[in-house]
């Protein structure tokens, strides 16, 4: 596996002298960590902001010194300045981890509104390009599957899932007003069920919490019987094909993620094959507005981008719990 400082070495290997300049929002988060550390190995400059709400500096701190990076601190729900040009608005700051619904709905919604606002105007006033990066969430609990960008969602306005779902169809209608009132360039990208490296260890979703749960050999948490689907996508396939919409010239909504659909249940047993648990499974009632199937056609990012997710689901959990053994100092 990569490790920081292999990372930090191939990414100024790879600078370049004639580089774009890309704001990423919520870049010491999850995503937005790979997403900074892959756009400075292949020569961009990226200014990476972030409240550390939920980011962390840990996600970056490899990436401190390497030229081209830059951290400012700052909350996109407030008025952002950015000296000089700016070729690129990406847009990733938001709360997005089942754990955060309860604990900050409030914040959830104003970066979803006022944050891309904010980050909307910096790209009109840049004469950047801007890039969302909305959620598989926007389609609900479906009753379409797998689920095309064509299909409108199911998603209830007022559930404990509300905020969340709310905020990024919110951000994808507002994103689309700046591209057809004002002429901003966007691109808008539907994340499904990405996992990986850096995730926080408490956030709520079900790789983590499986890996974390196995790894200390507690029971893994099941919720209903575990016949729930979900379609797992590695980060770094999931980073890639954000990349390819960045670069490519398609400007509607754009499903990335991985079509091999799995329930809950056969997760819980690879997860505790994989990290060879003694750990038993629990069974808990279903959280209300929890999607029954999750899974995304590909046909638009095969046909646009030539996007294909790469990495098997055992190889990304082995990957994944490597991460958190090492944090966890197991």
């Amino acid at each position: 596996m990569v490790t920081h400082s292999d990372a930090a070495a191939s990414v100024t290997a790879g600078r370049a002298a004639d580089m774009a300049r890309i704001v990423v929002t919520g870049g010491a988060g999850f995503l937005g960590s790979h997403l900074c550390e892959r756009l400075l190995a292949r020569g961009e400059e990226v200014v990476c902001l972030d409240n550390l709400l939920t980011g962390r500096v840990q996600n970056i701190e490899h990436l401190f010194r390497v030229d081209g990076f830059s951290f400012v601190r700052h909350d996109v729900s407030n008025h952002i300045w950015v000296p000089g040009d700016v070729d690129g608005v990406m847009h990733l700051a938001s709360p997005a981890s089942p754990v955060d619904f309860s604990r900050m709905p409030i914040q959830i919604l104003k970066v979803g509104s006022l944050g891309t606002h904010n980050c909307l105007g910096l790209a009109k006033g840049k004469g950047a390009k801007f890039h969302l990066n909305s959620t598989s969430e926007i389609y609900g609990d479906p009753q379409v599957h797998p689920q095309p960008e064509t299909y409108w969602g199911n998603v209830n306005p007022v559930g404990p899932r509300s905020m969340y779902d709310e905020a990024k169809r919110f951000a994808e209608a507002i994103t689309m007003a700046y591209h057809r009132h004002h002429g901003v360039d966007i691109r808008i990208v539907r994340t499904f069920n990405t996992y990986g490296p850096r995730m926080r260890p408490d956030d709520g979703r079900v790789v983590s919490t499986f890996i974390i749960q196995a790894l200390q050999g507690q029971p893994l948490s099941i919720f209903g019987e575990g016949q729930q689907t979900r379609s797992f996508c590695y980060v770094d396939d999931q980073i890639e094909g954000q990349l390819r919409l960045l670069d490519s010239d398609y400007q509607n909504p754009v499903n990335i993620g991985n079509p091999n659909e799995f329930t809950v249940l056969e997760l819980a047993e690879a997860v505790i094959d994989i990290t060879n648990s003694s750990s038993e499974l629990a069974f808990h009632p279903l959280p209300q507005d929890d999607p029954l199937q999750r899974k995304p056609d590909l046909a638009v990012a095969l046909r646009e981008l030539g996007f294909e997710p790469a990495i098997e689901l055992r190889d990304g959990v082995t990957r994944t719990a490597e991460h958190f053994a090492r944090e966890l100092g197991l």
